[in-house]
């Protein structure tokens, strides 16, 4: 007992931000069971200050050399840390602009900020996962309160639905990927550990053997399904309609932060040596992602639906980085990714504040907004330009970053269609942005005649547009900080360790 109190003190700093999310949990468990008065603020309270915990000690963690715990199933190192604060920014902006629409909604409070935290907690320890079995166990964590997030607003049809199908598709996927990973086990003589299946994979000669060539489509077949790249992307519109929208904006943001890192860490890792199959592959599901998202975005007559779309031709930009596979791309993918969780969850935050005063997604009601609402309808116009890439708003210094990272590896194609694309994108975020300016009608639409604006955004109840306020702004001017953040990347992460086969 004393060796194991030892072992679990030894390794309690690497897992420490962990450690404090599951003790949140447990004290959210405690004050809702023993509760018999209204405690949600308690409990919306006790959430935000375990991620705001977890996000500090990883801000003093995250520039320490790579160090394994629990018998090397996990890794840590500056790579990781840096997503893993990704991932607790995101929750806890999501939990931000969850709070006025679990009250209107009915939601069961304490069981979406357990999902939440949990779902939080299986994607920082898939971040830093670094054995095949940890790396399921830390994904079905993730996909299962993902799956039971989309289900929260029970009474609502579309949202069992939209639960279902994720719950389906989401399996199908989970079994793609656990097949790849049978194959590495299999050819690597029954190996788990990702630096032992490398080793034993070189020792027998089996990099370029048919095997690896089926494990490694596997794998970037069921990571393609958790990242909705075309043209495993059918699930993704259905789940953003259906599903409530707080959960869709924690599902565009931190899944897909914790896909990325996963990806980026097994095809550098596992599969760096017939590295041009894995790039070509990539190359085909960006560019038609950013192809069908954003042409199949301009038809959608649902806000959320076209955001689905959005997001799927987003992710297809951030492949530019990872396909670069040198140190400039990673670093373009990890800036870019920081500013798309400010303009995505912008964009969401003040979808959320419109459908709850209107009780309507559908893109249409946007029409006249600015009359009844400008400062809601200016938050949302330069998240939308900031994501389209419109200068000098953030997006732009992201997409310029890289695309020239992009252009300089030799990426002509695709950097090319992923101009063209963004040019398109244009379009229907501007039709949004026109339609709450410009009104042909000169009556309100029914939805707007009753919409009630709030006389300050600095009132206790008005946590998602203090968010909305955060998010506009860092759309706005973080772009303007883009290259200190490229210098601070590149001097203290170590990522060309990373790049040049890491741990080796």
């Amino acid at each position: 007992m004393k060796l194991e109190l030892d072992t679990f003190l030894s390794y309690g700093n690497s897992i420490l931000p962990e450690c404090i999310l599951i003790f949140g949990l447990l004290i959210i468990f405690f004050v809702d069971l023993i509760s018999t008065t209204e405690s949600t603020p308690v409990l919306y309270l006790i959430s935000i200050i375990s991620l705001s915990l977890s996000l500090i000690i990883l801000i003093f963690q995250w520039e320490t050399d790579s160090v394994s715990s629990f018998s090397d199933s996990l890794r840590i190192d500056s790579f990781n840390r840096i997503f893993q604060i990704f991932i607790l920014l995101s929750s806890i902006i999501c939990i931000s602009i969850a709070v006025e629409y679990t009250k209107c909604t009915g939601m069961p409070i304490p069981e979406f900020l357990i999902f939440i935290l949990t779902a939080t907690m299986g994607g920082m320890l898939l971040c830093e996962a670094n054995d095949l079995i940890t790396i399921f166990v830390s994904l079905e964590c993730l996909s299962l309160c993902s799956y039971l997030l989309c289900s929260s607003t029970k009474k609502d049809l579309r949202s069992n639905e939209a639960a279902m199908k994720y719950l389906l598709i989401g399996g199908l996927s989970s079994s793609i990927l656990v097949y790849g990973f049978s194959w590495l086990y299999g050819l690597s003589g029954g190996e788990t550990n990702i630096q032992k299946i490398v080793y034993s994979l070189s020792n027998m000669e089996m990099m370029n053997s048919m095997g690896m060539s089926i494990a490694l489509l596997c794998i970037i077949v069921g990571l393609a399904f958790k990242l909705s790249l075309v043209p495993f992307h059918q699930w993704t519109p259905d789940i953003y309609e259906g599903s409530p929208t707080p959960v869709v904006a924690f599902l565009s943001t931190t899944s897909k932060i914790a896909g990325i890192v996963l990806i980026t860490r097994i095809l550098n890792i596992i599969f760096i040596f017939p590295s041009n199959e894995w790039k070509i592959i990539l190359e085909i599901f960006a560019i038609s992602s950013m192809i069908l998202g954003n042409l199949v975005a301009i038809t959608q007559t649902n806000i959320k639906r076209m955001l689905a779309y959005s997001s799927i031709s987003q992710v297809g930009y951030i492949m530019i980085g990872l396909i670069t596979n040198n140190l400039d791309g990673y670093n373009s993918m990890i800036i870019y990714t920081f500013f798309y969780i400010f303009m995505n969850l912008g964009t969401f935050a003040c979808v959320i504040l419109f459908s709850l005063r209107t009780g309507t997604d559908n893109i249409r009601d946007y029409e006249g907004l600015y009359k009844k609402d400008p400062l809601l309808s200016i938050s949302l116009t330069i998240c939308l330009l900031s994501l389209g890439g419109i200068p000098p708003l953030t997006g732009f210094f992201g997409k310029l970053y890289l695309f020239w990272c992009g252009r300089k590896t030799g990426l002509y194609f695709l950097v090319m269609t992923a101009l063209i694309t963004s040019i398109i994108s244009i379009y229907y975020y501007l039709k949004i942005i026109k339609l709450m300016i410009y009104s042909k009608d000169k009556r309100l639409n029914p939805y707007l005649q009753t919409y009630i604006v709030s006389p300050t955004i600095f009132t206790k109840k008005n946590s998602i547009q203090l968010t909305i306020f955060f998010c506009t702004i860092a759309s706005t001017f973080s772009g303007f900080l883009i290259n200190p953040l490229f210098h601070f990347i590149q001097d203290n992460l170590k990522l060309s360790i990373f790049i040049n086969n890491l741990y080796f």
